[in-house]
């Protein structure tokens, strides 16, 4: 009660502050009113809403949101905290949610007014976001609070194991918290959640399903450059030409993120001097030695087909992809640096020789000889590949099933 007066005139006194602000730094301003429970929604009642706060908690709650709406017949609403998060959300689950909208500000005012129009039965929360007014309010309204894939650095634990006295109040308001590992279930407990509500459950992301592969590409160890963005096919391609003279059997299907650089791709390709053709034009590494994928959809099936992959987004700031659409076929991955957008799942995987980051150009061609050359290394990695799944699949049913105990 006394953080929620406290903050509440906190707000106040910052608001005429941070709209003028906003007026130089639109970011800050971005869902205002939404944020402050004000927007025009459908009639709800007892809806499950789920906050992702931006775009790789709303990648990890996609399928999740999926499968509940097949299972329940609760309204789904579905909050992000950013405007990434709002676009992913839209192209993803627009078609899947009953409403989306932002996460209101942690104020008791803009909590009453954002629960008042969604009318949760549960509200699910991804990773590790604790709110003091929220956990509080909902939970005194009878809502069902719980947090799911959590997960919780070690920099961000030694800072709550210090104010864990502030935390555990919060945390005691959640029905259920489900971690991503015993070691994260571990350090939950210690700050304060619940040790018989606490329980492990896996990690979302590693809940999708291998695509069927129907198509034949030719023969040859095949390298895929995927999801790559401008500078990424420059970089790739003279790597590939140079390896080739060593590997004389490998190819590469090129696949760009963005169709309108396939133009550019294939200036590239034509300037190697190599053997190439399109995937459009049902091209086979029969009688080529690069295949540019200019279909749309067939990158996520064709990773079946590959020897290894680069994942591209990395050695740019776009953030990275998901490597986990090749790991799932047990195909070792290499990235670059920059994976911000799946750091949870690199962080995993590069705990063993399921997936590589580099830094360099010449670390990233290093890299790709010794798969090429040492297959005993390489087998490794594809067992890592395995495991990792075998380690971390079945959280989508695990917390299918704790819905059905809290809505039956």
């Amino acid at each position: 009660m006394i953080y929620g007066f406290f903050s509440t005139i906190l707000f106040i006194l910052i608001l005429p502050f941070w709209l003028v602000i906003g007026l130089f730094k639109r970011k800050l301003t971005v869902g205002f009113k939404q944020k402050c429970g004000y927007f025009n929604s459908p009639i709800l009642e007892n809806s499950i809403v789920f906050y992702g706060v931006s775009v790789g908690e709303i990648n990890a709650l996609e399928n999740l949101i999926k499968r509940t709406k097949q299972t329940f017949d609760n309204p789904i609403v579905v909050c992000t905290g950013t405007s990434t998060g709002q676009e992913i959300a839209q192209k993803k689950l627009g078609n899947i949610a009953d409403f989306i909208t932002y996460f209101p500000y942690d104020f008791p005012f803009c909590i009453g007014h954002f629960l008042n129009k969604v009318n949760p039965k549960i509200v699910i929360v991804a990773e590790t976001e604790l709110w003091p007014n929220f956990a509080r309010l909902v939970r005194n309204r009878g809502i069902d609070l719980m947090i799911i894939n959590g997960r919780i650095s070690d920099r961000t634990y030694n800072s709550y194991k210090k104010l864990s006295f502030f935390f555990k109040p919060i945390l005691q308001n959640y029905t259920k918290v489900l971690t991503q590992s015993n070691k994260d279930n571990e350090k939950l407990i210690s700050i304060g959640a619940n040790p018989d509500t606490t329980k492990v459950m896996g990690n979302l992301k590693f809940d999708i399903e291998r695509k069927n592969s129907d198509f034949y590409m030719g023969h040859g160890r095949i390298i895929i450059s995927g999801s790559t963005h401008s500078g990424e096919d420059e970089m790739f391609i003279p790597i590939f030409k140079k390896l080739k003279q060593e590997f004389s059997d490998i190819k590469l299907l090129c696949a760009p993120r963005h169709p309108e650089r396939q133009n550019a791709v294939k200036k590239l390709i034509e300037e190697s001097g190599l053997s190439w053709g399109l995937r459009s034009e049902n091209a086979s590494f029969d009688d080529k030695d690069i295949i540019l994928l200019d279909t749309m959809g067939e990158l996520g099936k064709a990773y079946a087909l590959c020897h290894f992959a680069f994942i591209g987004g990395s050695f740019n700031k776009t953030g990275g992809h998901n490597p986990l659409e090749a790991t799932v076929f047990d195909k070792p991955t290499i990235s670059g640096k920059c994976v911000h957008n799946f750091k949870d799942i690199y962080a995993l995987l590069t705990q063993t020789n399921a997936s590589k980051i580099v830094e360099t150009e010449q670390e990233l061609e290093d890299y790709m000889k010794k798969l090429l050359s040492d297959n005993d290394f390489y087998n490794k990695c594809c067992e890592d590949c395995k495991n990792a799944f075998k380690e971390n699949q079945g959280a989508l049913d695990y917390v299918i099933n704790e819905l059905h105990q809290l809505l039956k």
